[in-house]
C-alpha cells in the first residue's frame, strides 16, 4: 500500500484524502490548527457552475482601484511594499484580459460540474448529512448596468451548456413569496447548489478518522527535507513524517510551505467575513448574490448566512468593522425586511481565501519533485471544487485519466 502525507487540513486536503483513502492509499493529514476553523466554516456554502470567470479578469482592475478608497467596499487591496504582492499583483495585472477569460471558462465550468456532481453522490453516503440543496442560486441585481453585466454573462453560461434563466422582479417575488424585494431582476442558475459547510467538514473528518486516516492536529510542517528530486520527509519541530508522495494543500499558507522545499507558489490570503442570522421562519429557500454589493446570502441550517468582503494583504487576525458593516448595510437594499444588526465582534467569523494571481487554482504534480502534488489557490470556490480537486488529486496520484482537464492549472505555471 501506497502512502501520503497531505500537508493542510482544509476542505482541499480533506477531499484529497478522501479520495486517496477510497483507491486504497494510507493517508496521513499534517493540520496546523486544530481543524475547528477552517476557512471553509465560514464559507457561504455555494456549489457554483456558475462562476466561470475568474478573479482576474477585464474590469476588475479599474473597479479595485475605485473600492481601494471606500473603507465598506467589497474588494480592497493593501498598498504594500511587501515584495509578494507587488509580484502577485504584476501577474494579475498581466491575466486580467477578455483571451484569459474566455480560455478559463470551459476549465472553471468543468471542474464546477464535476464537484457539483461528487457532492450529489456523496450525498447518499450514510456518513454524510450537509444539507445539500439543488434549487440554484439568484444573482440579484438592482441597477441597468449590473443587469446588462448579468444578461451578458447568462449568455455565455448558457453558451456553455449551463442552465441559467434571467428573472423580473416579480418573477423573483414568485421564487419567495414571503419575502419583500426590492430589486431589478435576477439570473437564477439551476445549475448551481447550496450546503452547510460546518456539517460537511465535521462529516469528513468523522469519515476519515473512521476510515484510519490519520489526522495530526497543531502540526505546522515546519522543514522539508529532499534528495535528488523526491520529497523525503516533512517535519514538525521534533517530529519527523514519511510518506511515497505529499500534497501540498496549505490554503492561504501555501506559500510560506512551497518555500521550505525551495517553490515559488504565488498565491495571496483574501480574508473575508460572515455571520449568521437567524430565521425561524425559513422564508428563503434560494441562496443569493447580490451583485452591487458582492455579498452572499445562503440559507443554513434555520439561519441566513451572510457573507462578503476580499481583502488581499498578509494574513492578520484583526476584524475590519467597517468592511463588516458594508455588507450589513447593503442587506436591506435588496431585502427590505432583512435588518440585521452590525454583529459583535466575537460572532464575526472570518478567514483567508488562498487567491492566485490569474484566479486559477493549483492542481497537479510538480515539475521540481516527482512525489509532490499541489492543490490550493482555489480563492473564494475552495469548497465549491473541494470535491473535483480532491478526486483529481487521487487522479494524478494513481497516473489514471483525470476526470476533467487539469492543463490550464498547472502548479508550475509560474
Amino acid at each position: 500500500m501506497s502512502k501520503a502525507i497531505i500537508i493542510g487540513g482544509g476542505i482541499i486536503g480533506l477531499f484529497s484524502a478522501y479520495y486517496l483513502n477510497k483507491s486504497g492509499w494510507e493517508v496521513e493529514i499534517l493540520e496546523q490548527g486544530d481543524l475547528t476553523d477552517n476557512a471553509s466554516f465560514g464559507n457561504a456554502g455555494m456549489i457554483v457552475p456558475s462562476h466561470f470567470i475568474p478573479l482576474a479578469a477585464p474590469g476588475m482592475i479599474e473597479q479595485g482601484f475605485r473600492w481601494m478608497f471606500n473603507s465598506k467596499s467589497p474588494f480592497y487591496v493593501k498598498p504594500s511594499l511587501n515584495p509578494e504582492l507587488i509580484g502577485w499583483g504584476l501577474k494579475f495585472l498581466k491575466a486580467a484580459n477578455k483571451q484569459h477569460v474566455e480560455r478559463s471558462a470551459t476549465a472553471l465550468r468543468d471542474l464546477s460540474l464535476l464537484s457539483k456532481k461528487l457532492y450529489t453522490d456523496l450525498e447518499q453516503d450514510a456518513d454524510f448529512d450537509f444539507g445539500f440543496a439543488d434549487k440554484g442560486i439568484l444573482m440579484l441585481f438592482k441597477t441597468s448596468k449590473f443587469e446588462d453585466e448579468e444578461r451578458h454573462t447568462a449568455e455565455k453560461a448558457i453558451s456553455l451548456g449551463l442552465d441559467a434563466q434571467y428573472l423580473t422582479a416579480d418573477e423573483c417575488r414568485k421564487l419567495q413569496p414571503d419575502i419583500e424585494l426590492d430589486v431589478l431582476g435576477a439570473v437564477h442558475y439551476h445549475c448551481d447548489a447550496h450546503l452547510y459547510p460546518n456539517k460537511l467538514m465535521v462529516a469528513l473528518v468523522n469519515h476519515l478518522e473512521k476510515a484510519g486516516v490519520r489526522i495530526h492536529r497543531n502540526t505546522p510542517v515546519t522543514k522539508i527535507e529532499h534528495i535528488d528530486g523526491k520529497i523525503t520527509r516533512a517535519i514538525s519541530n521534533d517530529k519527523s513524517f514519511m510518506a511515497d508522495t505529499y500534497v501540498m494543500a496549505g490554503g492561504a499558507w501555501t506559500p510560506a510551505i512551497a518555500k521550505l522545499a525551495g517553490l515559488n507558489i504565488p498565491l495571496m490570503p483574501g480574508k473575508g467575513y460572515s455571520f449568521m442570522v437567524d430565521e425561524p421562519q425559513h422564508r428563503m429557500t434560494i441562496p443569493a448574490l447580490l451583485c452591487e454589493a458582492r455579498v452572499s446570502v445562503t440559507p443554513m441550517n434555520g439561519q441566513i448566512r451572510f457573507g462578503g468582503t476580499m481583502e488581499i494583504g498578509k494574513i492578520n487576525q484583526q476584524v475590519n468593522m467597517n468592511r463588516v458593516a458594508g455588507i450589513v448595510e447593503s442587506i436591506p437594499q435588496y431585502f427590505p425586511d432583512f435588518t440585521p444588526a452590525l454583529p459583535r465582534q466575537k460572532d464575526i467569523w472570518f478567514g483567508f481565501r488562498p487567491c492566485s494571481p490569474d484566479g486559477l487554482p493549483y492542481i497537479g504534480l510538480s515539475d521540481k519533485y516527482k512525489n509532490l502534488a499541489v492543490a490550493t489557490g482555489h480563492g473564494m470556490m475552495g469548497l465549491s471544487l473541494a470535491p473535483a480537486t480532491g478526486k483529481l488529486i487521487d487522479e494524478v496520484m494513481n497516473s489514471t485519466l483525470p476526470s476533467a482537464s487539469i492543463s490550464q492549472f498547472s502548479p508550475n505555471r509560474y
